[in-house]
């Protein structure tokens, strides 16, 4: 089995990208299921095989312990560590080659804590990879992109896995993709970007901790995809191979 964890900040299409993940192995006939680790999501675009939800209830915790909102999901994030045998052996149950793992919204409550990175050593697959998803949204001004990738980076040596970094919601800046994609690659451009944009203690800030993660090797040109029209899928599907299946594409 190989397990791909799909992470990024709330909004970023996690599941919807899930659920068209799915779709393209069922296509392709490769056998793969879905593990949701949101124990507080309310509906998904997809039907779960293995449920996070049938093992920590969110509305129970906020009864029984007298907790709000927030503390239920910091209480239920921890807990999802204490059922990771269940879990499993509900996985190991099903058998699939790929296990797709759609987790919280709350990005910070799976990669800080420590249940996150857990879960991800003690889930038993041949292969992992953490999928990060850049909203595109959030990233049309070069000091955002730099933020977003400081976090990208930061999730990356917290999870300790191969990572792709994948820039959703492209039909939603038409525009600024052609941009966007260049200072992803070409950190002289981000560089002279981030000049124009910002002050002179701004930019001396980041310039610096844009060429501390180009010397770690810790970004890598991002994948643009659209949840909504399905474009570049194949670009990222042929990216997932290379990394998960050392370069043996999904036969049709």
């Amino acid at each position: 089995m190989k397990a791909i964890f799909l992470i990024g900040t709330a909004g970023s299409g996690k599941s919807t990208l899930t659920s068209r993940l799915l779709q393209y192995y069922e296509k392709n006939s490769a056998f793969a299921s879905v593990l949701n680790l949101d124990p507080g999501v309310e509906s998904l675009p997809y039907t779960p095989d293995v449920d996070v939800r049938d093992y920590v209830d969110i509305v129970e915790l906020m009864k029984q312990y007298d907790l709000g909102p927030n503390g239920s999901m910091i209480m239920a994030s921890d807990l999802i560590a204490s059922k990771i045998d269940q879990i499993e052996n509900q996985v190991s149950e099903i058998n699939p080659d790929y296990l797709l793992v759609d987790t919280p919204g709350q990005m910070e409550l799976f990669a800080y804590r420590a249940s996150g990175p857990f879960f991800i050593q003690n889930i038993n697959a041949e292969e992992k990879v953490n999928m990060f998803l850049y909203d595109a949204t959030m990233i049309t001004s070069p000091s955002n992109f730099v933020s977003v990738s400081l976090l990208a980076a930061s999730i990356k040596l917290r999870l300790g896995l191969p990572t792709i970094n994948v820039m959703t919601k492209t039909d939603l800046i038409p525009d600024n993709i052609a941009q966007v994609i260049k200072w992803s690659s070409d950190p002289i451009s981000l560089e002279e970007s981030m000049r124009k944009d910002s002050d002179g203690e701004t930019y001396s800030l980041i310039t610096d901790i844009l060429r501390s993660l180009n010397l770690g090797e810790l970004t890598e040109k991002l994948i643009p995809i659209s949840n909504a029209t399905e474009e570049g899928m194949v670009n990222l599907e042929s990216a997932l191979s290379r990394v998960i299946n050392l370069g043996e594409e999904v036969e049709d």
